[in-house]
Order: structure tokens, then sequence, then C-alpha cells
């Protein structure tokens, strides 16, 4: 969580608190990391981590919208910020669904 949160801070992300939720909470199997943080304005935001070696296709884009909305769902509280720290290629139709959708896409490595 460290190593996120230094990356979030270089890009002047500043979360007050950050907790950790398993994805198996949210019902997915999935291999992602999802923090729940709280920023400095008091926002929720959502921070999910992707590691992969195959391309990230707009499928996984629209799993990715939905394991946000199961957590706001979860934490009964809207959730206004976004963020996807992504090590993997993306297809572009994927990038621009996430963007469409409000996430902030940054690239790790």
């Amino acid at each position: 969580m460290k190593e996120i949160v230094e990356f979030l801070a270089s890009k002047k992300i500043v979360c007050r608190r950050l907790k950790s939720i398993a994805p198996k909470e949210l019902g997915r199997r999935k291999r992602v990391e999802i923090y729940l943080g709280v920023a400095l304005d008091d926002y929720y935001c959502t921070i999910m981590v992707l590691k992969k070696k195959s391309r990230v296709l707009r499928k996984e884009a629209e799993e990715l919208e939905e394991l946000h909305n199961r957590l706001c769902e979860k934490i009964g509280a809207a959730i206004k910020r976004k963020y996807l720290l992504i090590d993997a290629p993306l297809c572009s139709k994927a990038a621009a669904r996430l963007e469409e959708m409000g996430w902030k896409i940054f690239r790790k490595g």
C-alpha cells in the first residue's frame, strides 16, 4: 500500500484514509486491488490497481465500472473520484470508455 500512496502523492492526490477492499467482498474474483480512500476535501475516491500481461479490453473496463458501482452500494455513499493505476497494455476503446465514465487513468511502470 505504501507504494500506491507514494505514487498517488507524486500525482498530487492525497487521501486522509485509505482502506483495502477485497474483490471477494464485492462478489468478484478478479485480480484487481481495490482501495477506498477519503480525500482531503472529504470526498470518497476509488483507487483500482490492475496488473496484467495481456491487454485490457472494453469488456474489462465495464467490469471495473461495475465493481465501482458495487462499492458505492456497499458503503452507501456516492464516490466522486475514480482512479485506475494500470500496469498493462490498454485498448484505445477501453481507455476512451473509462474516461467517458469519469475514470482518471495513470500508467505505472
